[in-house]
């Protein structure tokens, strides 16, 4: 009883990674183009954007009628990069051009972004920080471009760690280029 209990887990779990192997890097690329085009979206109707105060409190040197609906087509254009999924490394360059605006708060407005410094966030400081998950996943999509993907069975990945540690040096930083 034991053993098929364990098998039928083992099934199970194989199933499970496997969907989530060859649909996880898709899921997230078509979430994060969601939360791009929505919040920028928001961006183009006055009022509406929660980070709206946040942004008009730390970009003080731009006009908000110029800087937020450019901010608002460039969230835009990035969202929908991630969901059609065409021109991945410009969809991916646009992001980390956006993402040190992001974070200017934490250095030219902390006091927007912390109740207590340096752990107690207000709600602000925690749409920023959350802005660390969009980095990263924004490296496991980049990481898809040249037509990588998750691998659910280790047996797969071996042989290519054994490749690369028998194989010299210089070879394998230039399989990493």
């Amino acid at each position: 009883m034991r053993i098929q209990i364990e098998q039928w887990f083992n099934a199970v779990d194989t199933y499970l990674t496997r969907w989530m192997a060859r649909y996880g890097v898709q899921l997230l690329r078509i979430s994060i183009g969601v939360v791009f085009l929505w919040f920028g979206a928001l961006k183009l109707v006055p009022g509406l954007s929660p980070a709206e105060g946040l942004i008009s409190e730390t970009i003080t040197f731009i006009p908000m009628t110029i800087f937020l609906p450019v901010l608002a087509v460039w969230e835009m254009a990035i969202g929908l990069g991630f969901i059609s999924g065409k021109f991945m490394r410009l969809t991916i360059l646009l992001l980390f051009l956006q993402m040190p605006g992001t974070i200017s708060p934490v250095f030219l407005r902390p006091d927007l972004v912390f109740t207590t410094f340096p752990f107690g966030l207000t709600i602000e400081g925690q749409y920023i920080v959350k802005n660390l998950v969009l980095l990263s996943a924004a490296l496991v999509i980049g990481a898809t471009v040249r037509g990588g993907a998750l691998v659910s069975d280790p047996a797969q990945v071996q042989p290519v760690q054994a490749r690369r540690s028998a194989s010299a040096p210089d070879q394998t930083s230039r399989e990493l280029l």
